[in-house]
């Protein structure tokens, strides 16, 4: 198997195991196991376990934010767009193994010390949060940067409570909310 091809087996198992069983209560010989690969592979493909997670968030990120790039960008134009960040987290609760978002789980798991996979997940919700930004000031544009910016983060926040909390209560009524509540300050 070609080099890039065995450390995206490695990406993609690890990935499933992180998310379902959380980042500490998987092990090194767990991914190796289910990968199918010996442990000198790995090691060959990463020098530590903290650098498979890295490479998890990544990859769960990129998924997701083509994923909801995609979809929001097939909504119709207008607030409907900002709407659609919740239709969106709908579709991710419905799937059979939603575990709300790998990066809250992540950071709940790891060492307050632990600043390259902090960073990274700072990185990507800052990104997700620019994304906003983007869909306020195309879609319902406030007078100035920082008015746009202060609306995103509260979408943002709004769209992170649901999340979390539709993972506690295995329900959808906290994005049902959340949608609720988005709707009533973009009105």
């Amino acid at each position: 198997m070609k080099h890039s091809l065995v450390r995206q087996h490695i990406i993609e198992t690890a990935s499933d195991l992180f998310y379902q069983k959380g980042y500490n209560r998987t092990g090194i010989n767990e991914i190796i196991k289910e990968a199918g690969i010996a442990k000198a592979t790995l090691y060959n493909h990463f020098a530590s376990k903290e650098d498979i997670c890295l490479a998890y968030l990544r990859f769960r990120n990129d998924l997701f934010t083509k994923n909801i790039r995609t979809f929001v960008g097939n909504a119709k134009k207008g607030k409907d767009q900002l709407y659609a960040l919740f239709h969106f987290l709908i579709e991710f609760f419905a799937e059979k193994d939603f575990n709300g978002c790998w990066c809250v789980n992540t950071i709940a798991e790891i060492p307050r010390e632990n600043e390259k996979i902090r960073k990274e997940i700072q990185k990507q919700k800052e990104e997700f949060i620019e994304f906003i930004k983007e869909l306020v000031e195309k879609n319902c544009s406030q007078n100035t940067t920082s008015e746009n910016e202060i609306l995103a983060k509260k979408v943002y926040l709004i769209y992170e409570s649901s999340i979390s909390e539709s993972k506690l209560h295995q329900n959808q009524w906290p994005i049902a909310t959340g949608l609720s509540l988005c709707k009533s300050i973009l009105n």
